[in-house]
Formats: structure tokens, sequence, C-alpha cells
């Protein structure tokens, strides 16, 4: 864990908790709304943010969770509908925000400079296979966009061990975070469990934090983040990124429960002392 990152400076915390607000369905998709429409999507977003910061989240990122099953490249339709759903949140935002278009890096920084975001994540490098296929992704296309489309504000979070996927070349989750934070540059790196809501093991994470100790790179839980073991995992992390287990029942697709989220952060101050 480092001492001071860019996370501390922007939220003002010593660990950083990011609430997810996962989109529903969005046009294009299989599972969208077609009666509902946008205005369905942007009224739920908007509870699910309302809960988030009045339970005392430090930052959120959106995210289409709900285009289901995933692509490996993102629809125009959901990308510019998911810049128009942000958009159409900022004005309600108390928190810093991020952003992140499955499975897409160029998408995902094009929403974030069309929005304003201050960070995104995604698979930025690395090379799996999983549920969607093969895919391949390289951080040297990812920071030429960025600089491109006149992002480089926009920090980007490196998730190293995709869910749904495993790593064509596997090596120890140390050696893969040493490599990318050397290789790639990124502004934080995130350590992920097997799928959405299971948790990243412990040994793991510490593995992935002593691997790229002095380097001055936060390192946040990806997935799986709660109550029970938020004291366990912060020993490691510099924050953590949550959905699932903020939600109705810890079911991803439900709404955002406030007491969750005040039950969480709670916890964290308890075990950071803020």
């Amino acid at each position: 864990m480092t001492n001071t990152n860019w996370l501390q400076d922007l939220t003002g915390k010593p660990r950083t908790i990011i609430g997810m607000v996962h989109l529903p369905a969005l046009p294009g998709t299989p599972l969208y709304d077609t009666a509902g429409g946008m205005q369905a999507i942007r009224d739920w977003v908007a509870r699910d943010l309302e809960a988030l910061q009045a339970g005392g989240i430090h930052a959120v990122m959106f995210c289409n969770e709900n285009d289901r099953p995933y692509r490996l490249d993102a629809d125009m339709a959901s990308a510019t509908a998911m810049a128009d759903v942000v958009a159409s949140a900022r004005g309600e935002l108390s928190v810093p925000f991020g952003v992140n278009v499955l499975w897409d890096p160029k998408a995902t920084l094009a929403v974030a400079a069309a929005t304003g975001a201050s960070f995104c994540r995604e698979i930025f490098t690395g090379a799996f296979a999983g549920d969607f296929g093969l895919w391949v992704r390289s951080a040297g296309d990812a920071f030429r966009y960025r600089r491109e489309i006149g992002a480089e504000s926009v920090k980007l979070i490196f998730n190293i061990n995709a869910e749904f996927a495993a790593p064509l070349a596997p090596r120890p989750i140390g050696e893969v975070a040493k490599s990318v934070a050397f290789s790639s540059a990124p502004d934080a790196i995130c350590v992920s469990g097997p799928i959405t809501s299971q948790p990243a093991d412990a040994s793991s994470l510490a593995e992935a934090v002593d691997a790229i100790d002095g380097t001055g790179v936060p390192v946040l839980v990806n997935t799986g983040f709660k109550v029970t073991n938020a004291a366990e995992l912060l020993q490691y992390a510099d924050g953590a990124i949550v959905g699932s287990s903020l939600k109705v029942d810890g079911i991803t697709w439900n709404r955002v429960d406030r007491d969750r989220v005040a039950q969480l952060m709670a916890e964290v101050d308890r075990v950071t002392g803020a």
C-alpha cells in the first residue's frame, strides 16, 4: 500500500471506495427496455446515484453492466447512450466520477473524455480467453488513443486479471502487476476475483501490492468487496471498487440499497480511522 496517491488527492480519504452505478441495458443490446426508453435508464441511474452519495461513498463509476451478453467492442449506440446518461447525472454529483464501457478501452476513453470523468477502468493490456472468446489488449493503443482525443487528464485504472476469463500466458499475479507497472505506467491497478461479486483473494492482493511497492501505483480491490471482508482487504489495498454488495439483497442487478452503502462506509471509516 502506498503512503500517498492521486486517489487520496481526489477524494481526501485514506482509502478510496468507488461505488458502481450500473446502468440498465442500453439501446442496441438484447435486454434494453424499449417501452421505458432512455428516460427509464436516467431515472434508474438518478436513484442509484442518490443512494450511493447519501450513504457516504467517496466516488462513483458509471458502467454498462447490464449490456449482456457482453461484447469486446462496444456498440456505437451503447457508447453514445452512456455518454448521454452520465451527462444527465453530472448536475447531481457531489463526488468524483469515472466510467467503464465494457469491455472496450477506446469506447471507455471516449465516454470519459466526453463527460469529463476523472478516471476510467478497463482491461487495457493483456491476452485472455474466456466466456467472450479471445481478447487481446495493448496498453500502447490505449495511451495513444487517450492522447489523440486530448484526454490525458483521465486516469487509467488497469484491471490486470480479467473476470470471466483466464490469461493465455498465466503468470503469478505479482509478476503481472510488476510487469504492468513497469511497462504500461498505469495510474492504478485492480485485482479481481474470478467473476463479478466474487472477492479477490487476500493473498493475491497482498502479492500484487508487494510486487509494486515503491512505484506509487495504488492497488484496488475490484470485485467482492463488502462489510465482512473490508478490514482484511484494506490491510493491503489503497481502496476498492464495489457494486453488488451495495445492492438490495446483494444481487448485482438490483437497485442500490442506501443502508448497505452506509454500513459499508461505516466499516471503512472504522478500519481506516477516518
